[in-house]
């Protein structure tokens, strides 16, 4: 036993061919189209919309949707390797093509055939965008605190409340939103009595309150939600009346491993970039790269990235193989990359020195996009407390939550 596993086997990463080419492609696509772009994209806060009907077009919105749905059919390792690559260019892009994903897995997960028919198709396709809508102000790490409500009213479902951070909220057509439906049972039992539902923007009360302004990720735009007495029908229910928190906490599960692959792809075009600057940067007569303490950063910089690229991976691979523990991956993969792209993102602007904080050089940004990265998804906090609550589980046999 290689605890908390069975065998070495247990920790292969598993990849083919085709992921590579994959892998070209993404880059090539990156760098011809959206590089030239960054500069305009960071100075105006907004992403051209003919270069998102572009991404929409190549099928990136569509990657891990099957192809019955219009999708690509891809596994978790494709979506992994497009986070990647397209973080190399522009972060802020694998956000707004991410939430897309958090949109369609709960309706491949949960989903009737007639929501995977109505919704699944057009998101993949590219013709019409998604959102998630779980988040609020007064409940993000705690989903089960969330104070939207849907009450039954005939033949229908009647949501009333405001959700908050809502990434591509101004762009999305459809949303799933998590609403409660009926109380807990008790105190430890709060994740009980959530229902997702599917609202479609042009809903009679649905709106955008407001924009919100933050630090990083330029031209992905986070939004509060307002929903004043939207009627959706009873069709719009996603899995079973109650079961909300399950729909959304597998979504998560999911949505992390893109979420690490964003930062380590942030990780890797910032290694890169100290890397060259430090073999062509001259100071006191000699290359930068000739300096111990340079040489020192270079170092630690290529050993967590490839510490978390092995996670990142390794945790794809396990969800590609339909295992279970993908789930204790997932959340160590995400905060390792995370805080792994955070610290070689300072170290970068440490080896630049003041080249590094200026606008130009393209060396800062990554570190104000890699902050969120530690945040949404389940804050790194919460990762933690979900890794052991995970090897508990897989050990033990024991679910501390119902403990």
């Amino acid at each position: 036993m290689v605890f908390p596993f069975k065998s070495l086997s247990d920790y292969e990463i598993r990849t083919r061919p085709e992921h590579e080419a994959f892998r070209n492609f993404v880059r090539e696509f990156m760098e011809k189209e959206v590089a030239p772009l960054v500069t305009r994209i960071e100075e105006r806060n907004e992403f051209p919309m003919e270069l998102l009907d572009k991404v929409g077009a190549q099928g990136f919105q569509g990657i891990g949707v099957p192809q019955e749905y219009g999708g690509q059919g891809g596994d978790q390792t494709s979506v992994v390797i497009f986070s990647e690559e397209t973080s190399r260019v522009c972060p802020a892009l694998v956000t707004l093509v991410g939430v897309n994903g958090l949109f369609t897995t709960p309706l491949q997960l949960f989903g009737t055939e007639e929501q995977k028919r109505r919704y699944l198709a057009p998101v993949a396709r590219g013709e019409k965008r998604s959102a998630h809508a779980t988040t609020e102000a007064v409940a993000g790490s705690d989903v089960a605190g969330i104070q939207t409500r849907a009450e039954k009213a005939g033949g229908e479902w009647r949501i009333n409340g405001r959700k908050a951070f809502i990434s591509g909220g101004d762009l999305a057509d459809f949303f799933v939103v998590l609403a409660r439906t009926a109380p807990p049972p008790g105190p430890k039992e709060r994740w009980k009595g959530l229902t997702m539902f599917v609202v479609e923007k042009g809903a009679k009360g649905f709106s955008v309150a407001r924009h919100m302004e933050k630090m990083g990720l330029r031209g992905s735009h986070i939004v509060e939600l307002q929903l004043d007495d939207v009627s959706v029908p009873e069709e719009s229910v996603v899995g079973k009346e109650g079961d909300g928190f399950k729909v959304a906490m597998e979504t998560f599960d999911h949505g992390r491993i893109g979420v690490a692959a964003q930062a380590l792809g942030i990780a890797q075009v910032v290694f890169e970039k100290s890397l060259n600057y430090a073999m062509q940067r001259t100071t006191f007569g000699r290359p930068l790269i000739q300096h111990q303490m340079i040489d020192s950063y270079l170092a630690d910089m290529l050993i967590r990235l490839t510490g978390a690229r092995h996670l990142v991976y390794w945790a794809a691979s396990l969800a590609d193989a339909g295992r279970t523990e993908y789930q204790l991956a997932a959340s160590m993969a995400k905060a390792s990359a995370t805080e792994s792209a955070e610290w070689i993102a300072e170290k970068a602007i440490n080896i630049f020195g003041g080249a590094g904080v200026i606008v130009e050089t393209q060396v800062e940004r990554f570190l104000r996009d890699v902050e969120i990265t530690k945040v949404y998804e389940g804050a790194n906090e919460i990762q933690r407390l979900v890794i052991i609550r995970q090897l508990i589980k897989q050990t033990l046999g024991v679910d501390v939550l119902q403990a």
